[in-house]
């Protein structure tokens, strides 16, 4: 009886990833410290099977930081071999990947239709979207801005109180296919909004005086893929005359600094900034409809995971926005109001990391390099998402 019940076990898992079992596969967090490790880890990922995870690729690997990335079974002995040769201090993140991703899925007890505390599938989420303004007029009504490279349709939720030119606050999720986290949190943000208005104060004012636009996933054909064929997918699904590797990273196909610092012009690449800015349509949708509507539009928020960062702009250049210092004043704000809500919790936020984020605010100019101007420590407990109003998460 045991081992019917482990080849269902294991069917179950492969159907929803195209065969895939990462049965073996390792996650490895390396130290880096200099040009010589960069380099090693640049001869592995020629010649090994390496998913990086962050950074995003090779290219992006600086001295003195950490390098995390997946590895195939069949790899894992060589790269755990020209690790300990060069002496690169690493550790074992994920011993077995496997068991992770079953987890992930968890359909031996999956309810029947949407669920706000497991990861859904984008037709679950497409009918959640129908349903949640269905049910909700007074506060939510959806539209679609545009169409997928796959011809999906791309829906956005409109929350809030209906009223005459209201300032609006824009919110995205799932540019990279497999960041699941992040179609959940804009799932879950939209059901708070309605769960708690008219209960809580806060959340009833800002409804009132505020129009929040929610896009729950915008690489709706990768994230579709994620479920059927390659969990790790990260790209958009398009296809590019003169080559056969397909997809491009969204977070770096828009005209804003486009495919300069940390994008590729490698279609095989992971950080491909495609043929052009805005080529997908994914993100050409987005953006027109963002300059559709500059003038009601006073913040933009994307979401996105595995990270524990709060970034903005620039990102593609050592420079400053032209409204630093009040972005500067409102992560001051949302940190402080993190380190409230968390201090309740069994955690390591103590003086010690108030001390931090204190020093972070007080002088960033001289703290922080404007490429990736954010506030993180690794003492905050895991928020598997980063807010980020730059493209190069």
């Amino acid at each position: 009886m045991l081992a019917p019940l482990v080849l269902a076990t294991v069917a179950l898992a492969s159907a929803h990833h195209g065969g895939e079992h990462f049965e073996g596969e390792k996650v490895f967090r390396v130290n880096v410290e200099d040009e010589n490790h960069i380099n090693v880890i640049r001869n592995l990922a020629s010649t090994t099977q390496i998913d990086f995870w962050k950074p995003d690729s090779v290219t992006q690997i600086k001295p003195h930081s950490t390098v995390d990335f997946r590895v195939k079974a069949e790899d894992i002995v060589t790269v755990e071999n020209v690790l300990k040769q060069n002496e690169l201090q690493h550790e074992v993140l994920i011993s077995n990947l496997r068991n992770v991703v079953e987890a992930q899925f968890d359909s031996r007890v999956r309810a029947t239709g949407h669920s706000y505390e497991k990861y859904n599938k984008w037709e679950t989420i497409e009918a959640w979207t129908q349903q949640v303004a269905t049910e909700n007029p007074a506060l939510i009504s959806r539209s679609v801005i545009g169409t997928t490279f796959e011809g999906r349709d791309i829906y956005l939720l409109k929350v809030g109180k209906a009223g005459q030119n209201k300032p609006a606050i824009f919110i995205d999720c799932g540019f990279h296919a497999r960041e699941w986290i992040s179609p959940a949190f804009c799932q879950w943000f939209v059901r708070e909004a309605v769960r708690t208005y008219g209960s809580e104060i806060q959340i009833t004012e800002l409804l009132n005086k505020f129009d929040f636009y929610i896009l729950p996933v915008l690489n709706i054909d990768g994230y579709v893929y994620t479920w059927t064929k390659s969990r790790f997918w990260r790209k958009t699904r398009s296809t590019h005359a003169g080559s056969s590797c397909v997809g491009t990273d969204p977070n770096r196909n828009f005209d804003a600094g486009w495919c300069k610092t940390g994008a590729s012009r490698n279609p095989c690449d992971e950080t491909y900034c495609g043929p052009a800015a805005e080529s997908e349509k994914e993100t050409k949708a987005l953006a027109d409809f963002i300059r559709n509507n500059l003038s009601s539009i006073k913040a933009y928020l994307t979401i996105h995971s595995y990270s524990q960062m709060l970034i903005y702009p620039y990102s593609y250049a050592y420079k400053l926005g032209e409204n630093n210092d009040e972005l500067i004043l409102l992560l001051g704000a949302l940190t402080t109001g993190l380190m409230t809500k968390e201090s309740d919790m069994p955690s390591p936020l103590n003086s010690e990391i108030q001390a931090d984020m204190a020093l972070s605010f007080q002088n960033p100019r001289s703290r922080l390099p404007a490429r990736r101007r954010c506030w993180q420590s690794s003492t905050l407990p895991a928020m598997s998402w980063n807010t980020c109003t730059s493209r190069e998460s």
